[in-house]
């Protein structure tokens, strides 16, 4: 984690359907503008293995939401590829899940990542036994954080720089 107090890192998931409708890059820019600092990003297709660890092991689905939610997750997710990114900034993991809004699309705020760019509901979803497109992963917790960050990351995947905005926010 990076050493002043405060700043945290946070994993950010680019999810198939943020990767297949080509929105990447306006979000990605949402995060930049309000001050995250990248420090880590990668295209990948991850196995159903490394899914089952992050949705599972640490993020314990299946406990929260059952077994049909996980399957459906999880082959959503085997759809394409995705773009897994470290950020890093002042309270990053509650500033980013701020950003991206509320994990069901159809709730989540005007002005939210999930707001402007996905609009389904989590009753539409299960009537079409269909995972719930919402763009994007963000860590939950610290917690989260650190472990998911583990899992997708290698510390040689990580960089430390400095960046203009954080003369204004340091």
């Amino acid at each position: 984690m990076a050493s002043h107090k405060n700043t945290e890192q946070t994993l950010v998931i680019f999810k198939p359907d943020a990767v297949q409708r080509g929105v990447v890059g306006e979000i990605l820019t949402r995060f930049e503008r309000v001050g995250l600092k990248i420090v880590g990003l990668k295209m990948i297709s991850p196995t159903r293995d490394q899914y089952f660890k992050h949705y599972e092991e640490i993020g314990k689905m299946i406990s929260r939401r059952g077994q049909k939610a996980f399957d459906v997750t999880l082959d959503f997710m085997l759809q394409g590829p995705v773009i897994a990114m470290v950020l890093e900034g002042i309270e990053a993991v509650e500033l980013v899940r701020k950003m991206a809004g509320t994990t069901e699309p159809k709730a989540a705020a005007a002005g939210t990542i999930r707001g402007d760019y996905s609009h389904i509901s989590f009753g539409y979803a299960d009537i079409n036994n269909m995972s719930t497109p919402n763009l994007i992963h963000a860590s939950g917790s610290v917690d989260d954080a650190r472990q998911e960050i583990k899992h997708w990351f290698i510390n040689s995947e990580l960089y430390k720089y400095s960046s203009v905005h954080e003369k204004f926010t340091r």
